[in-house]
């Protein structure tokens, strides 16, 4: 279990609230002991705390999205409840504050208290089905919070259409911020290929204050960016022909 000491030093570090910090480390633990179970390998984790666990995005999120094939909901219910019920164990104050099915599979809300802190955690995965395959990953996470662990993920290039269809779909700031993280990194994705053009229109006609609603998700070296963020992702959207 996390110290509060290591919170504190982790929250300097990164740049971050405390909150950040411990709402990241239930993030951490869920995903270990879920992918510990039998038939984990069927919920394929995604989104943008995916971004941020897997491809060390500096944004943190306060979710957990997946894509789930091979499994009805009942699986899925029992493999949340078993992990759940782990955490617990650990010592770990939980709370089920919501576990239904969805017209798209399953949605679950969870409440964790540690020290002074309390982290509600929601879980939602999706059961849609896709004309196209969807392909998984096995991926070793290490991290600073707990020993490393495997996990499934969508794959890279899926996981970059996922986001774009995201922000055409909803457009929340911090769709806008994960398609800027895309076009920074060094994934290994073909950027011109990418469907940018509607991308640049949602950015044009979008009211978003950026600083106000992303500043306590970034760290404080990324303050400055959010003064002119329209600016700055219109600017890396344009490196690519648009």
């Amino acid at each position: 279990m996390i110290s509060k000491k290591s919170i504190e030093e982790l929250a300097r570090k990164q740049q971050t609230l405390e909150i950040n910090i411990v709402r990241e480390y239930f993030q951490h633990l869920f995903l270990s002991y879920l992918y510990q179970k039998k038939s984990s390998e069927c919920i394929l984790f995604k989104g943008g705390t995916a971004l941020k666990i897997i491809y060390n995005s500096p944004r943190f999120s306060e979710d957990l999205d997946f894509s789930g094939f091979n499994i009805k909901f009942k699986g899925i219910e029992n493999l949340i409840l078993d992990t759940i019920l782990d955490i617990e164990k650990s010592g770990i104050l939980t709370k089920i504050e919501e576990g239904k099915s969805t017209t798209g599979g399953y949605l679950g809300v969870f409440l964790f208290k540690f020290f002074e802190y309390e982290i509600s955690l929601q879980v939602e995965i999706s059961l849609r089905r896709s004309k196209r395959k969807i392909k998984g990953e096995i991926i070793l996470i290490n991290n600073d919070y707990i020993p490393s662990y495997n996990l499934v993920g969508l794959s890279c290039s899926q996981l970059v259409e996922e986001k774009i269809q995201a922000l055409l779909d909803r457009g929340k700031p911090r769709d806008f911020f994960d398609i800027y993280f895309l076009l920074r990194s060094d994934l290994p994705i073909d950027k011109r290929n990418l469907n940018l053009f509607p991308v640049l229109k949602k950015l044009e006609n979008t009211k978003i204050n950026f600083k106000r609603e992303l500043k306590v998700l970034l760290p404080k070296s990324y303050h400055m960016l959010l003064k002119d963020f329209k600016g700055v992702l219109r600017k890396e959207i344009k490196k690519y022909g648009f």
